[in-house]
C-alpha cells in the first residue's frame, strides 16, 4: 500500500490536491476541490481515471476548475462517478451539469451520484447523461454512525462539517492497516513461501481451524500469531477554509491524531488573526497549533493568500515552524 498526493495550482492561485491510494492490486485516484486551471498538470488519462471527488465548500475558487473535469469525463462508464460535499453541493453540481447545451446526449451511458454529507446522515441523487442531467433521481439516504463516508478493503475517507459562514468539509484519507509476513520467523518455522501465506493473511468466514502445508496441518491461529505483523497505514487530512477556534481546534486534533501529513490552508499571518477570524479562515499560527496537538508527523501549507508578497509568505511559513518544526510549503513554491 502506498498513499502519493500532489499539491495542484501554483501559490497565491486556486489549488487542489491530487492524491493516490496504490494498494498494489489497484489504484484509487481521489480529487479535493478543483479550482481554476489545477487539473493542467494531470495527464488527460489520470483526470479520466479520478474515482471520487470531493469539495470542501462550492466557492468559486473551488468549483471553477471543474468545467475541465467534466469535459473529458461526463460519458465516462469504465468507473463509477462520484462528487461528494456540503449540504446544496447537488444542487450546484446539477447547474454546473446543465450548463452547456446538449443535443447528442439520447445514447449516452453515464450517470453522476452526487452527494451531500451531513451530520447524520449523506443525501444522494443521480444524474443521468442521457437525460441531459436534467432530473435529480433521489437515492436512499444513508445515516452516518461515524465520520467514515467511504470504507473500502484498503482505505477510508472520513468527512467533518466545519464553520465557513456556511458549511466546509475537512476529509481525512485512511489507508488500512497492512499485514506483512515476518520472513525470518517463517524461515525458523522450517516453512517454505507459498500460496498458503494468501489464507493467512486474508481471514474467511467459516475457515477450517487449521490449514495444510505440504502435507502437514497447523493451526491456523498459532501461524498467525507467530507471523503476522501489523503495520499501520498512511494517513492524510485536507482542511481549508474554516474558523481555526479552539472548538474547531480539539475537534480535529483529536480526529487526525497521529496524522501522516496534514495538508491545510494558511490564509493569514497571526498579526492579522482578527481578520481571519472575521474572514472565517485560520493563521499559520493556529494550523500549526492543531498540527502540534494531533502529533501529526507534517504539515503541508496551501491556499496562500495574495495578500502578501512571496517575503510575508516565508513570514508565514516562519511563523508555522516555531510552534511545528516539520511544515513546508509544496515543492517549489518559493522558488
Amino acid at each position: 500500500m502506498a498513499l502519493h498526493f500532489t499539491v495542484l495550482g501554483d501559490p497565491g492561485r486556486d489549488n487542489a490536491v491530487f492524491v493516490r491510494v496504490d494498494s498494489g492490486q489497484r489504484v484509487d485516484r481521489l480529487l479535493f476541490d478543483c479550482g481554476e486551471g489545477c487539473l493542467a498538470s494531470l495527464s488527460v488519462a489520470e483526470v479520466q481515471a479520478i474515482d471520487h471527488v470531493f469539495f470542501s465548500h462550492l466557492h468559486m475558487d473551488h468549483v471553477s476548475g471543474f468545467d475541465s473535469l467534466f469535459r473529458v469525463t461526463y460519458d465516462r462508464t469504465a468507473r463509477p462517478n462520484h462528487i461528494w460535499g456540503p449540504p446544496g453541493t447537488r444542487q450546484i453540481i446539477q447547474h454546473r451539469f446543465q450548463g452547456f447545451l446538449w443535443n447528442l446526449h439520447h445514447d449516452a451511458a453515464s450517470f453522476w451520484d452526487v452527494h451531500d454529507i451531513y451530520p447524520a446522515h449523506v443525501e444522494a441523487s443521480r444524474y443521468y447523461a442521457n437525460q441531459a442531467f436534467a432530473e435529480a433521481h433521489l437515492l436512499r439516504a444513508q445515516p452516518r454512525r461515524s465520520a467514515i463516508i467511504i470504507d473500502t478493503p484498503e482505505y477510508s475517507v472520513q468527512a467533518f462539517q466545519m464553520e465557513h459562514l456556511a458549511p466546509s468539509m475537512a476529509y481525512l484519507v485512511r489507508e488500512k492497516p497492512r499485514l506483512n509476513i515476518d520472513t525470518s520467523k517463517l524461515a525458523g518455522l522450517g516453512l517454505r513461501p507459498g500460496g498458503w501465506l494468501q489464507a493467512l493473511k486474508t481471514p474467511q468466514p467459516g475457515e477450517a481451524p487449521t490449514i495444510e502445508i505440504e502435507g502437514k496441518a497447523y493451526p491456523l491461529a498459532d501461524l498467525r500469531a507467530d507471523l503476522l505483523t501489523e503495520t499501520p497505514g498512511q494517513s492524510l487530512a485536507y482542511l481549508t477554509d474554516f474558523i481555526m477556534n479552539e472548538q474547531a481546534q480539539e475537534r480535529l486534533s483529536s480526529a487526525l491524531q497521529g496524522c501522516a501529513t496534514i495538508i491545510c490552508e494558511s490564509q493569514y499571518r497571526q498579526a492579522d488573526s482578527d481578520l481571519a477570524a472575521r474572514n472565517y479562515h485560520m493563521t499559520a499560527a493556529q494550523v500549526a497549533e492543531m498540527a502540534r496537538r494531533a502529533n501529526a508527523q507534517r504539515l503541508i501549507l496551501f491556499h496562500l493568500s495574495d495578500r502578501y508578497t512571496k517575503a510575508e509568505w516565508g513570514d508565514l511559513l516562519a511563523e508555522a515552524r516555531a510552534i511545528f518544526p516539520n511544515t513546508a510549503f509544496p515543492d517549489g513554491w518559493l522558488r
